[in-house]
């Protein structure tokens, strides 16, 4: 049966952008405006301050790994942090080795940070189905894929973006599914973390064709279908029939963009039994008509 968490990661194609080291001293900070790209950093040696907009500051330490999936805002800065009109300086002292702080301080953190980006014209909704940021604590798995993105992004050698894809792709499903838990933010990974739950998104996602209810979904989770529809909505954050209705457009886009199908195609793969229906469910919840976005306007 399908993995919805692989089967997800897959489907938003992460592509290497910025991979570097980081030594700091003294006081310093760097802040970030990006427009939902993902980052994600490991912390080698000391520690060091990490606010999100919108979530409580962080403090990270050795042996941390973090990912935010969708950095909109975001400052990074010693735990003493400078005053707000205090500039940091910033020196590349090799290729992809950035110093930052007072020239004469002694460096006291050391980090790999970076960023990447979602290929997806579906990453918007995909995303929205993560945590807003994953925390992970002595977790050496992940500082070694961190490593490797890092090395291999520094490479010239054959095969390298395609090498990069596939290790972010490692990244994205190790950290998430370690943050997966009832603690989770509403979303996949806590849905999964139901067993109930589980077996109908898995359903979900290994047959999106099949006629799907509330009831039949109820049915696969071995719950009545008033406590299935609760529990799905509380812990996945949208009702049963919303995520179907989200998975089926995703799954569409790509196979519309990257396969290259016809609608009527399209529409037989993702369960409606015309190409007209499919279309206006398609331009309702897209924006654009089917046949339009497959040519890529």
């Amino acid at each position: 049966m399908t993995d919805p968490l692989s089967q997800m990661v897959g489907l938003l194609r992460p592509e290497p952008d910025i991979a570097k080291r980081v030594v700091a001293g003294g006081t310093w900070r760097v802040t970030r405006a990006d427009a939902g790209r993902p980052f994600y950093g490991a912390i080698l040696e000391g520690r060091c301050r990490l606010d999100v907009a919108g979530c409580a500051p962080i403090v990270l330490e050795a042996g941390d790994f973090i990912l935010v999936p969708a950095a909109r805002a975001f400052a990074v800065s010693s735990l003493e942090p400078p005053p707000a009109d205090a500039p940091t300086a910033r020196v590349e002292t090799s290729p992809g080795l950035f110093q930052l702080g007072p020239e004469h301080a002694e460096p006291d953190i050391r980090m790999l940070v970076g960023h990447c980006a979602f290929a997806s014209d579906a990453a918007g909704l995909l995303v929205s189905l993560l945590p807003h940021h994953v925390h992970v604590r002595g977790e050496p798995r992940l500082i070694a894929l961190v490593e490797l993105v890092n090395d291999e992004t520094r490479s010239d050698r054959p095969g390298r973006e395609a090498i990069l894809g596939r290790l972010l792709e490692v990244l994205l499903i190790e950290a998430l599914r370690s943050a997966a838990g009832p603690s989770a933010s509403a979303g996949l990974l806590r849905g999964l973390h139901d067993d109930h739950l589980a077996a109908a998104l898995r359903c979900i996602h290994d047959r999106p064709a099949q006629a799907w209810t509330v009831a039949a979904l109820a049915r696969e989770a071995a719950l009545s279908r008033s406590a299935f529809f609760d529990r799905f909505q509380r812990a996945v954050g949208v009702a049963p029939m919303a995520y179907v209705t989200g998975w089926r457009m995703a799954l569409a886009k790509a196979f519309l963009r990257r396969d290259g199908i016809t609608v009527a195609e399209a529409a037989g793969r993702v369960g409606y039994s015309s190409a007209s229906t499919f279309s206006v469910a398609f331009t309702r919840h897209v924006g654009t008509p089917p046949a339009l976005y497959a040519r890529g306007a």
